[in-house]
């Protein structure tokens, strides 16, 4: 299996882990929608053709009355479509028996409006009007009442299973909720897990190489790299112990072997795929390999003073980086993930390289030099698309079903489908707040989405920093309240407009004021400000939170990332789209924080 392969395969349990926990979470957003249907369904027509049949059957009471009045005709009138009426609703109901009891009571129902109706007959049949009278207050009336209080019965039958199935679906929704938490975590740690396993095995081989490569800078000649399979590394390995061969038996022979050692060497490193780039102590190019050429279009010319000038601006930055860091003595250089592989146009198609770098060091152990490698990964960049696209498919059908829940909830809340206990309210607001905070999530994702694939486009034009500040100020104070937050804005020194989009600039400020009151206990103290420096403008967000510690403010900015430990429940993904949106200024953006003592979170944007 070729090092692409395995590579590949290392990222297999993250997009498994990834596909698993989406089919779970549509499973469970699919049964409550069931749930919620069946409620909608099973009772909702019996209440609402209930409380028709209540308010048909006293219309005609009052159709009664009016008869009694001497308003025969008007009486007559006003009973005849209301008796249809009933027996309308009265059909709807006999078709929609679902709970227990409620069939019995429906057939009490159906006898008394056959009572009933049989008494309205006889009334309206009666010409003298105190036989009438006397019909109506003896037989009528509580044949009226009957059926009144019959209906109720299958109004409070039918309520009832509804306040029982809501409740019933609350509590399935909180246990998935507990679940799908305990899922994603497991799920993420377990993909993690597995793929730095992987990684690290497939990583152990050049450390291998390495520690070869350092014991013959020592002069152990004899050493040899002991590298198993049949990847690129394993031929590189087996090239170096060739290679190795050779300078051993050069110490015992002539210069003649010695060159042919080092053609040999030559002719291993041109055989990589990957363009490999060797570098002297002073920084200086001392040799590039066949790919190096081929594919970039690189020379090693004595008369060039910076070969690598012809590199894409972005690559050439990345080889620097990489090679400053092995120079400044921090060792290899290993890249932190996809993020810093670097798109090159390559024959007119997309070509992703990472930079690895390893240090050389001569026979005293000293510092000598550095290979940089620029591993292609564009496969794998395509698989972290498709793991991006995945979950922006995901957030985007999630949205619609969250949209309806969240409208259900709201309402019910508003008692349009009837009146609520205090309790049904308090578990209906929960649950209206959990679907806000969904909703939130979605948009992150989708946000995230966008910057990945491009989308997201900037619109900068003239705005006043001011005018922001104090609209995201407002947007967050009832928040803040909440928690028990002071939230304000300091006079910012700022004497003109600034360039920027305005959404994206209010979205990152939120993003940061959202994240400083989350972390900030009640009674703290959160601030925001703006003020213009020799680059641009800076903004800070202040808070008087715990804190985060030095070994993670370098990391949290990246996608999903969260401080072990902390609390809250967002999605990890705020920071990250701020910092996407703030370089996309032509920005940056960073923190200072000691545990403990607060944070101030900062961006800067150039000047117009």
């Amino acid at each position: 299996m070729t090092l692409r392969n395995k590579l590949i395969l290392a990222q297999a349990p993250l997009a498994l882990a990834l596909v698993a926990l989406g089919l779970f979470a549509m499973t469970t957003v699919s049964r409550l929608g069931v749930h919620s249907q069946e409620i909608l369904k099973d009772n909702y027509r019996s209440v609402l053709a209930t409380q028709r049949m209540k308010e048909s059957i006293e219309r005609i009471d009052s159709a009664a009355l009016f008869v009694l009045a001497g308003r025969r005709v008007d009486g007559e009138r006003m009973a005849e479509p209301n008796r249809a009426a009933f027996e309308a609703e009265l059909q709807v109901q006999q078709n929609n028996i679902t709970e227990p009891g409620e069939g019995e009571a429906t057939r009490t129902l159906v006898q008394s409006w056959k009572n009933y109706r049989t008494l309205t007959a006889d009334f309206l049949a009666q010409a003298d009007p105190a036989q009438a009278q006397d019909l109506y207050f003896s037989h009528l009336l509580p044949a009226f009442y009957r059926v009144k209080e019959q209906a109720d019965v299958i109004l409070a039958l039918n309520q009832d299973a509804m306040v029982r199935k809501s409740e019933e679906v609350s509590r399935f929704s909180r246990k998935m909720d507990t679940f799908m938490s305990l899922s994603t975590l497991t799920a993420a740690l377990a993909g993690m897990c597995v793929s730095v396993l992987l990684l690290s095995r497939l990583m152990r081989p050049l450390s291998v190489l390495g520690q070869a490569v350092r014991r013959i800078s020592q002069g152990d000649f004899a050493i040899r790299a002991q590298v198993q399979g049949r990847d690129e590394i394993a031929l590189l390995a087996s090239e170096f112990n060739a290679m190795a061969d050779s300078l051993e038996r050069y110490r015992k022979s002539s210069l003649g072997e010695l060159m042919i050692a080092q053609h040999t060497v030559q002719s291993a490193i041109d055989s990589l795929p990957d363009p490999i780039f060797s570098f002297g102590l002073g920084g200086e190019l001392l040799g590039l390999n066949r790919s190096a050429e081929e594919v970039l279009g690189l020379h090693l010319d004595a008369r060039e003073t910076d070969p690598l000038a012809h590199l894409e601006p972005d690559l050439r930055a990345a080889v620097h980086r990489a090679k400053v860091h092995v120079l400044s003595g921090h060792g290899a250089y290993v890249p932190r993930g996809f993020e810093e592989a670097v798109r090159v146009v390559v024959q007119g198609a997309d070509s992703f390289y990472l930079p690895l770098a390893a240090p050389i060091y001569d026979d005293m152990g000293n510092l000598g030099g550095l290979t940089v490698v620029l591993r292609d990964v564009g496969v794998l960049r395509k698989i972290d698309d498709m793991s991006s696209d995945l979950v922006a498919t995901f957030a985007h059908e999630f949205r619609t079903p969250l949209t309806s829940l969240h409208m259900a909830i709201h309402v019910c809340l508003e008692e349009a489908a009837g009146p609520l206990t205090e309790n049904q309210k308090d578990l209906l607001s929960a649950g209206r707040e959990d679907c806000a905070r969904l909703q939130s999530m979605v948009n992150d994702l989708l946000d995230m989405a966008r910057i990945q694939s491009g989308r997201m486009q900037m619109h900068p034009r003239e705005v006043d920093a001011r005018a922001i500040l104090d609209h995201v100020l407002e947007q967050h104070r009832m928040l803040a309240e909440e928690k028990g937050v002071v939230l304000t804005r300091l006079t910012p020194g700022l004497s003109q407009d600034i360039l920027a989009d305005p959404e994206r600039l209010e979205l990152t400020l939120s993003n940061l004021v959202a994240n400083a009151i989350r972390h900030t206990p009640s009674g703290g103290l959160v601030e925001l400000n703006a003020m213009e420096t020799p680059q641009g403008v800076r903004f800070e967000v202040s808070d008087t939170g715990e804190g985060i510690p030095a070994e993670y403010q370098d990391q949290i900015f990246q996608k999903f990332f969260r401080i072990p430990g902390a609390g809250g429940r967002g999605s990890g993904l705020g920071l990250s789209i701020a910092r996407n949106i703030v370089e996309a200024h032509g920005g940056k953006i960073g923190v200072k924080s000691e545990p403990g003592q607060g944070s101030t979170f900062w961006f800067e944007l150039p000047r117009m």
